[in-house]
């Protein structure tokens, strides 16, 4: 889920310095590309080792089907890391979003007067791609990350393990929809089928 979200916004990031430059990118130069990669699998690990190493802890969730940190204790340790966890993997990732989407929209509006470029079509594409994404990715961990913040912070007994089960196999499957929405919003590969 960390992954997911964070390369996300790299990508509403990268999305939005290509479509406001005025210059065409450089289609050959795979390194800023491998350098996003390789920054969003170290900062997700560095939010998913420290359970491993004693802040706060893995263990079974909801009906004991899936894995996942404990949101259950109430402990200053425990709960430290779930809000660090809640601000640094998801607030400040989607606020990355929304700036740069903010950002293209206003410049997609500025543009749209403009005659259309032979790149502007392709790039909308992928700008309402990127952007059913972030809507799939939210709409699939916002009632998990609710769930969690409620059992951590909330009254004991609220969150019942059977209330639980919907939210974190939504949030777990969401790993699943963003090659469904590649496949079906990316001209070249929906041509291809």
């Amino acid at each position: 889920g960390i992954i997911s979200l964070i390369s996300l916004a790299m990508l509403s990031y990268e999305r939005c310095c290509t479509m406001t430059r005025t210059a065409e990118p450089d289609t050959t130069n795979y390194r800023k590309a491998w350098a996003a990669i390789i920054l969003s699998w170290t900062y997700s690990l560095l939010w998913t080792v420290p359970p491993l190493l004693g802040w706060s802890s893995y263990g079974p969730e909801g009906a004991g089907i899936t894995c996942s940190v404990n949101w259950h204790s109430r402990d200053a340790n425990n709960a430290s890391y779930i809000i660090c966890l809640f601000i640094f993997c998801l607030v400040i990732p989607f606020a990355i979003i929304v700036y740069s989407y903010g950002k293209l929209l206003c410049a997609v509006r500025q543009v749209s007067s403009l005659p259309r470029g032979p790149g502007r079509g392709r790039e909308q594409r992928i700008l309402l791609m990127v952007m059913v994404m972030v809507l799939c990715f939210l709409l699939c961990w916002l009632p998990y990350a609710a769930v969690a913040l409620l059992a951590t912070f909330g009254q004991p007994g609220l969150i019942t393990p059977a209330a639980s089960i919907i939210p974190a196999i939504l949030a777990k499957s969401s790993t699943v929809y963003n090659p469904i929405i590649y496949v079906f919003l990316n001209k070249q590969v929906s041509e291809m089928l």
